[in-house]
């Protein structure tokens, strides 16, 4: 018998403090080896997320490149990682979910090594579609992992230490990159993944028990994954192109088409597919579709603001690499330190209120940011900026979320979570395209401070209106009862801003029985107890 075979029955003796069926106690050594390796593991894909922002301008004035080719060294991660993500959770439930995070890591950070050595911006854009690849199999299979490692009594816990630790090394990521970015090259951002990377692979084959869905069958939908990022990819590059080039354009023109069949193949494929990694039934109930439209409105205007705005702390107001990375971090603060209560007040008075509120404050957020000017204070301009965004996450993320993951069937829970984050990815990838070009922020844009004021400036008003209309949609569609029904669990909210990736607690809903939920990708998205008899 392997040890992946013995870890999946459960044959773990008292020493590595297990306990029935082999499960993890969260205070046993080696339980403790196994978050903190998944701590690791997210943080990885976490730094890049942030340094790659604070590094546009340098990358921008070493390649000597424009400012689409800016725009797809962000886009192309996102594209594949919004893409494969739900068909990686899948993988990781066949495959074995530490095997699956073992071969993200690895091919993650070999995809790092290549974006340092890009001879040129083209090279980059690739290598960053690959790392976007690697991000797609590590990110399901980390939270899958810690859920089917512990027993269900310390499952909550140790969620809640991964998720705390994960927000702490997203909140210390802009002063390790600004610190690189000011000490060398923006090619040490990606360097510096191999350490971290080389000692998370130790911690994960030394001390993380393999395991796998049994019930798992069929085959993994690969036509459908395919089809997917053929649309997203399509549609991204007609979008950046469209304002140059124009409508005519034999370009756009392919882009458009290949877009639509791409799309329409898609739905087919999940209508018709005996295992769709998206089965068309979790979009029945009106109010999931509801969070999920919020959610793509909200989602994306925050993607398109964050893309630009530490580029334009830098480039219109002079901030160095540190300071421009850090000033989003007050966002990430206080999302963790006010979700929680957030989470409790939507259960008494149910979601509308808050999501109404949390829209307006980040459409007054998104309208203070057009101060941002020449010599700006941090302090009266910058920082009121980041608050405000900080409060209306906090108000509308939780019961947003809570919305999605409740509404859906509960065969179909832990997929819910999924499809909300990739929802939120999607829209980040299409509204970071369609940005800058409405707004000339084209060609070397970036190099003039009027121009990328005058850009910036455009982009904060037209992210306020989007916020605003997040408003008036969650006061339209969210109606119905006023208590919304208790969530089962604990929430790893994906934001496409830059290093937030913020853990929101819910009140935990007294256990129950019920069906198992790790249909599709889901169980790499819940934090439900496994069903009896499971090894999760």
């Amino acid at each position: 018998m392997t040890p992946d075979t013995r870890a999946q029955l459960g044959d773990q003796g008292p020493a590595g403090g297990s306990g029935p069926r082999g499960l993890l106690r969260y205070r046993s050594a080696q339980g403790r080896w196994v978050v903190a390796a998944m701590i690791l593991g997210s943080s990885v894909a976490g730094i890049d997320s942030t340094v790659v922002a604070v590094a546009l301008p340098a990358i921008g004035r070493n390649l000597r490149t424009s400012f689409q080719d800016l725009q797809w060294t962000v886009t192309a991660y996102t594209l594949t990682l919004a893409s494969l993500i739900l068909l990686a959770g899948s993988l990781s439930d066949r495959w074995g979910r530490r095997r699956v995070f073992l071969a993200g890591l690895g091919w993650f950070t070999l995809a790092s090594v290549l974006c340092a050595a890009a001879p040129s911006i083209g090279w980059l854009i690739a290598a960053r579609a690959a790392q976007g690849i690697g991000g797609a199999l590590m990110t399901p299979a980390s939270l899958a992992i810690i859920e089917a490692a512990f027993q269900p009594s310390d499952r909550t816990h140790a969620i809640g230490t991964w998720a705390g630790f994960s927000g702490v090394s997203a909140a210390i990521a802009p002063f390790l990159g600004g610190w690189l970015l000011q000490a060398g090259s923006w090619r040490w951002i990606f360097l510096i993944n191999v350490p971290v990377a080389a000692v998370t692979g130790w911690m994960t084959r030394r001390h993380v028990p393999e395991s796998r869905d049994t019930s798992a069958s069929g085959r993994a939908d690969w036509p459908g994954a395919l089809a997917g990022a053929a649309a997203l990819a399509a549609a991204t590059y007609a979008i950046i192109v469209l304002p140059d080039a124009g409508i005519m354009s034999p370009g756009f023109t392919a882009a458009a088409v290949l877009a639509l069949v791409s799309s329409a193949a898609f739905i087919v494929m999940e209508r018709r597919g005996s295992h769709p990694m998206l089965p068309p039934t979790i979009f029945r109930p009106a109010r999931f579709r509801a969070a999920n439209a919020v959610t793509f409105v909200v989602n994306g205007a925050l993607g398109g603001f964050a893309f630009v705005f530490i580029p334009a702390l830098e480039i219109i107001a002079g901030y160095s690499p540190v300071v421009a990375g850090s000033a989003l971090v007050p966002i990430t603060v206080v999302t963790l330190l006010l979700s929680g209560a957030s989470g409790q007040l939507a259960q008494r008075i149910g979601p509308r209120p808050q999501l109404v509120a949390g829209c307006l404050l980040c459409t007054v957020a998104s309208m203070l940011a057009v101060r941002v000017g020449p010599d700006a204070s941090y302090w009266t301009v910058v920082l009121p900026v980041a608050l405000l965004f900080g409060l209306g996450l906090a108000s509308l993320l939780p019961p947003l979320t809570a919305t999605a993951m409740n509404t859906a069937p509960d065969s179909l829970a832990g997929l819910a979570s999924g499809v909300n984050n990739a929802v939120a990815r999607v829209a980040g990838l299409l509204w970071i395209a369609a940005l800058p070009p409405i707004t000339s922020l084209t060609g070397a844009a970036y190099t003039d401070p009027a121009r990328f004021r005058s850009s910036f400036g455009q982009i904060s008003w037209i992210c306020a209106a989007a916020f605003g209309s997040a408003a008036a949609l969650a006061a339209t569609l969210f109606t119905g009862p006023r208590r919304p029904t208790p969530t089962r669990r604990k929430a790893l909210i994906q934001t496409p801003v830059p290093h937030l990736t913020c853990p929101v607690a819910f009140p935990s809903a007294p256990e129950q029985t019920r069906p198992d939920s790790s249909q599709a990708s889901g169980r790499s998205f819940a934090a439900d107890p496994p069903a009896p008899g499971r090894p999760g």
